[in-house]
């Protein structure tokens, strides 16, 4: 028996349940029925690393100031430029806010 790999639309649904999952949007029992309807497994996605300069691309791109970001993530400025110059590593909400930012663009939140 082949195993076909998964389609866009595929790939799509299960990135877009994961972000609800992580943002609490989405208990885990509904997310573990979409992802063996459509993959077949029930693995979860691992959150990437994300670093200063990464975060510092997001914040440039949408033309914010570490401070404007910072007060619209909820977040102190501080955080955000010890973010940027790698002083301290993202974990937890703040990197799967961020990852969710980097792949789907700061519209998504607003």
């Amino acid at each position: 028996m082949t195993t076909k790999s998964p389609s866009r639309l595929q790939n799509e649904i299960m990135e877009m349940a994961h972000d609800q999952l992580r943002l609490g949007l989405m208990k885990e029992d509904t997310y573990r029925k979409i992802t063996v309807r459509h993959i077949g497994s029930d693995v979860l996605p691992t959150d990437a690393p994300i670093t200063g300069g990464d975060i510092r691309a997001i914040r440039e791109k949408a033309q914010m100031s570490q401070g404007a970001l910072a007060r619209y993530l909820h977040m102190s400025t501080g955080y955000i430029s010890k973010l940027e110059r790698g002083e301290t590593t993202a974990t937890g909400p703040a990197l799967i806010l961020l990852n969710v930012i980097r792949r789907k663009g700061l519209e998504v939140l607003m």
